[in-house]
């Protein structure tokens, strides 16, 4: 059977040697979206992550070659172009991208997250004044469309004056990237203009120095994205998505700006599946030992395990419908999800803030004698009082378990086995059980029974 031919989208820029951003973070951003990445290499860079210690440029018929022996051969749906150096390698693209008929994103990069110059002075003229009219979009940061719109950019409304003025230059769309605006903020706007329109799109801002590669990847995102037929909107939508997974699980190493990971969502997707099966796997353990009858609550058991650095309860897995004893074993009414477990989820959650390791987590019915088994087995034990938790807390739906598990933890200071509470009025008293994984937990839970039915 014949295969389908594959989208190709082409990037137009120079190589990083260090892996972090250019060519090699256009390529495996291509790659998470699910398109065939080809190139044409502008320049060679000998940079690492604490700086650009030598840039040589292409000779400009040799990239017009490579641009031309791709779009002639391969199925191009889209292009984007990076660092393109100097106005002479400007003029030699733009020569080259007048003849095709699909997109291209512009990110017009100037300096590197290092603060190394990758754009000549005289170069931007000819990128305003050749590539920006044959442009669908262009992705400047807050420095690039200050330089583009010549004025300065302090917040969101700045931003939306900054890309209507850049949008004179002929360019149909603008996206100013909203990483270095307000910076004090916990969460992060890009800008788009479009059709004479805002919109903007909210992320969380994460504090790290791993963002090497974040413009690059975001502008192959958006060529990815439009490649595959995205409209403009969606292109950006989904591109800011990709790189709030690539910054989140971004990639320490050097001794500067450790770079993003565009192909965190691949890794991701693959760390999804081994959650679930062993949160699985960890439950036939259990469920197939029957003296687990004597650790269920009224409320019944569940089990959850999280996926590493998740800050959400759609990241945690767990039972929906709770696991429940059906007159013979322990059973569950569906099999694991993510956001399937509500309460013990914002336990592993909490516990997550403080040590990361902390994944999962299952919940068992408090007796006196349970605790003291627990610390006979040598195990981390600590404890949060109900009766303690303040109003403002108490009244938020969900936020108490993740007050007493800070509590407990607070109380401790040090990676907890255990958390339990004696309960209140309408709250039944309740064993936590933590541990790395899921094989743990169920560890830790048949030590307490075995030690629970020592003869």
């Amino acid at each position: 059977m014949e295969s389908k031919e594959v989208i190709t989208v082409l990037t137009i820029a120079g190589s990083d040697s260090g892996g972090g951003a250019g060519i090699q973070a256009d390529l495996k951003t291509f790659a998470a979206v699910g398109v065939h990445g080809a190139s044409a290499i502008t320049a060679i860079t000998a940079q690492n992550t604490k700086g650009v210690f030598g840039v040589q440029p292409i000779n400009v018929e040799l990239i017009k070659k490579q641009i031309r022996v791709v779009v002639e051969d391969l199925n191009v749906k889209a292009a984007k172009t990076g660092m393109l150096y100097n106005d002479e390698i400007i003029e030699a693209v733009t020569e080259e991208l007048k003849k095709c008929n699909f997109p291209v994103v512009v990110d017009p990069v100037m300096v590197a997250k290092s603060g190394s110059p990758l754009l000549e002075e005289k170069a931007v003229k000819a990128l305003v004044e050749k590539l920006l009219p044959i442009a669908k979009i262009v992705t400047p940061n807050k420095f690039e469309a200050e330089k583009l719109a010549n004025m300065k950019i302090a917040d969101v409304e700045d931003a939306k004056k900054a890309a209507k003025e850049i949008s004179k230059f002929g360019v149909k769309c603008v996206v100013v990237k909203g990483g270095h605006l307000n910076e004090d903020l916990d969460e992060i706007f890009d800008v788009l203009y479009h059709d004479g329109e805002f919109k903007l799109f909210k992320h969380p801002r994460i504090r790290t120095i791993n963002t090497h590669g974040t413009g690059c990847s975001f502008s192959a995102a958006i060529a990815g994205f439009i490649g595959l037929g995205l409209s403009i909107s969606e292109a950006v939508k989904e591109a800011g998505n990709l790189i709030y997974q690539a910054v989140k699980y971004g990639l320490k190493g050097g001794s500067g700006f450790g770079c993003v990971n565009p192909v965190a969502k691949l890794y991701l997707e693959a760390e999804k599946l081994k959650v679930l099966n062993q949160l699985e796997e960890a439950f036939k353990l259990l469920s197939n030992d029957k003296r687990i009858i004597q650790l269920i609550p009224e409320v019944r058991i569940n089990f959850a395990y999280a996926l590493p650095q998740a800050e959400r309860i759609e990241e945690v897995a767990g039972f929906p419908g709770r696991l429940t004893w059906d007159g013979e074993k322990l059973t569950s009414v569906a099999s694991p999800r993510f956001g399937g477990s509500g309460h013990v989820g914002r336990v592993v959650l909490a516990a997550m803030k403080h040590y990361p390791f902390l994944r999962s987590a299952i919940n068992i019915k408090y007796e006196p004698k349970i605790i003291e088994v627990a610390k006979k087995l040598g195990f981390n034990v600590s404890s949060f009082n109900r009766k303690a938790e303040p109003k403002d807390v108490k009244i938020v739906e969900g936020k108490s378990l993740s007050w007493g598990v800070e509590e407990a933890l607070k109380t401790a200071g040090v990676p907890l086995d255990i958390i339990y509470d004696v309960g209140d009025v309408g709250k039944e008293p309740m064993i936590r059980i933590l541990g790395e994984n899921p094989f743990k937990v169920v560890e830790k839970v048949l030590r307490i029974l075995d030690m629970l039915n020592k003869v």
